[in-house]
C-alpha cells in the first residue's frame, strides 16, 4: 500500500479519512502516556510504540529526504556499536545492549517522520498524554515515598528515593521535565481556571521530582524552565502576554520556594535533601571518581580506535562512564565516539535556527527543545543513551524542523529551494 500524500503541513485529513487521522493521533497520546511505566519487560511504550509503527505505515507515512542526514548518523553509529560489540556477542546483555541502541535509533526516525506531519494535532496528543502518564507516575512515586498504601514502599521506591513506575530515581525526575514544562506553560499563559488547574498539576509533579532527589533533574528543572520562560516572554506577540508570563513566573518561584521550605521541615526529607543537594561526594571525587573517571576515559578514548566495547567500561573502573558522549567512544570507538556528538549538537544548532519561526505549534516546540537542551547537557555526568525519552525528543525535534521548513516555505517567508520530495514506505 502505497502511502497517502498530503500538501498541506499540518493538516493531512483532507486526503486522509478523519477516522484514520484520529486513530494516529490517538496513537500519539497512547505513546506519550505509556511512557511513564517502564518497570517492567518489555513495557508498554514499546507495544504502543510498535502497534503505532504498523498502524502508521499502513495508513500514510512519508519518509522525507531531509532526514537522511539524521538517519546517517543513527545508522553509521549503531555500527560501530555493533562492530566493537563483535567478539563481545556471547554476553546476552550485550546483545540486549545492542539490539537496544539500533531500536532506540529506530523510533528517532519514526517519530520524526510521524511528527512531520499533522503536526500540531499529533503534537498536541503527545502532549496531553504525557502531561497524564506524568501525573499518574508522580501519584506513585509520591505514595510509594509516604508509604500511604501497602506494599507501594518497596515497589515505587529505592534507596529511600521515589522512581515511581521506572527503575531508577535519577530516569524517573528525568522523565518528568518535559511533562513539567508543558503544564508550566498552561500555568503562565492559560486562562484563570485552566491555569490553576495546571497549578496543581505542577505541584504533584514537582514534588515527585523533588522525592526522587536527583541532584540533575533539580538543576535541569530550574535552567530549562527559565530558559523557556524566557524564550516564552522573547516570542510573545503582545506585551500584556509577556507580563502575565513574567508575573506569573515571579509568584510560582516564591511559592515553590514556600512549598519546599514546608517540606524541609519533615527531618526525613530535610537529611536527604542536604545530603544529594551536597557537591562534596564519594562517588564524584577522587582519581576513579565520576570526573575522575571522565579524564581517564578520555585518555583511553585516544587509543583505542575501536573502544573497548558496550558495558565494559565497568571491568576498568569501579563504576560507569557517566558520560554519554565519553561512553559513545568506549562503546562504539571513533566511529560512534565522533558520530554520536555531531548527531546530538546537530540537532541543538538546527533547534536554534527554527526556534523564532512563527509555527502554530511554537509553543510546545519551545517546551521540547529546552527539555531537550537540558538532556543533552545532562548527559555529561549520567549516561542517557537508552533514556526513551530523550529519543522521542529527539525525533521530534527533526519532525517539526521539517514541518517549520514546510511552513516557511509555505507562507512565503523563505527563499530556500523546494526539499520537500518524499520517499514513500510501502507496507
Amino acid at each position: 500500500m502505497t502511502s497517502i500524500a498530503t500538501s498541506d503541513y499540518s493538516l493531512p485529513t483532507a486526503m486522509v479519512a478523519p477516522r484514520v487521522a484520529g486513530l494516529q493521533r490517538l496513537l500519539m497520546w497512547l505513546i506519550g502516556f505509556s511512557g511513564a511505566i517502564v518497570f517492567i519487560e518489555p513495557s508498554p511504550y514499546e507495544v504502543a510504540t510498535l502497534l503505532a509503527i504498523v498502524v502508521m505505515i499502513s495508513t500514510g507515512l512519508r519518509i522525507r529526504l531531509a532526514l537522511m542526514p539524521l538517519i546517517v548518523l543513527l545508522f553509521v553509529i549503531n555500527i560501530g556499536y555493533s562492530i566493537c560489540a563483535a567478539n563481545l556477542m556471547g554476553d546476552s546483555k550485550i546483545v540486549n545492549w545492542i539490539l537496544t541502541s539500533w531500536y532506540m535509533a529506530i523510533t528517532v526516525i519514526f517519530f520524526a517522520m510521524v511528527v512531520s506531519e499533522d503536526t500540531g494535532a499529533r503534537l498536541d496528543f503527545l502532549r496531553r498524554g504525557l502531561i497524564f502518564g506524568a501525573l499518574i507516575a508522580s501519584i506513585a512515586g509520591i505514595v510509594g515515598y509516604f508509604s500511604l498504601l501497602p506494599g507501594t514502599h518497596q515497589l515505587f521506591t529505592l534507596y529511600e528515593r521515589a522512581m515511581g513506575p521506572f527503575k531508577d530515581p535519577n530516569v524517573f525526575s528525568a522523565y518528568l521535565i518535559l511533562p513539567a514544562l508543558f503544564v508550566l506553560q498552561s500555568v503562565v499563559s492559560d486562562r484563570f481556571g485552566k491555569s490553576m488547574f495546571s497549578a496543581i498539576l505542577l505541584g504533584i509533579i514537582a514534588l515527585a521530582l523533588l522525592l526522587a532527589f536527583s541532584r540533575a533533574a533539580w538543576g535541569q528543572l530550574v535552567l530549562t524552565s527559565a530558559f523557556m520562560l524566557m524564550l516564552m516572554v522573547m516570542t510573545s506577540q503582545s506585551n500584556k502576554q509577556r507580563s502575565r508570563i513574567i508575573a506569573t513566573a515571579i509568584i510560582a518561584a516564591v511559592v515553590a520556594a514556600a512549598l519546599l521550605a514546608v517540606l524541609l521541615s519533615f527531618s526525613s526529607i530535610d537529611s536527604l535533601f542536604k545530603q544529594r543537594a551536597s557537591f562534596d561526594q564519594s562517588y564524584d571525587e577522587g582519581r576513579f571518581g565520576r570526573f575522575g573517571r571522565h579524564l581517564l576515559g578520555a585518555q583511553m578514548a585516544l587509543d583505542l580506535p575501536f573502544g573497548i566495547g558496550p558495558l565494559q567500561f565497568r571491568t576498568y573502573f569501579p563504576e560507569d562512564t557517566h558520560n554519554s558522549y565519553l561512553n559513545a567512544f568506549m562503546s562504539g570507538g571513533w566511529i560512534s565516539g565522533v558520530c554520536y556528538p555531531a548527531l546530538v549538537f546537530t540537532t541543538v544548532l538546527l533547534g536554534f535556527r527554527y526556534l523564532f519561526v512563527r509555527v502554530p505549534w511554537q509553543r510546545a516546540y519551545i517546551a521540547i527543545f529546552s527539555a531537550f537542551l537540558g538532556t543533552v547537557g545532562e548527559s555529561f555526568i549520567i549516561d542517557t543513551d537508552h533514556w526513551r525519552h530523550y529519543w522521542l525528543m529527539m525525533g521530534l525535534m527533526w519532525g517539526m524542523f521539517i514541518a517549520a521548513q514546510r511552513h516557511m516555505m509555505t507562507v512565503g517567508k523563505s527563499p530556500a529551494p523546494d526539499r520537500s520530495r518524499q520517499l514513500p514506505v510501502r507496507a
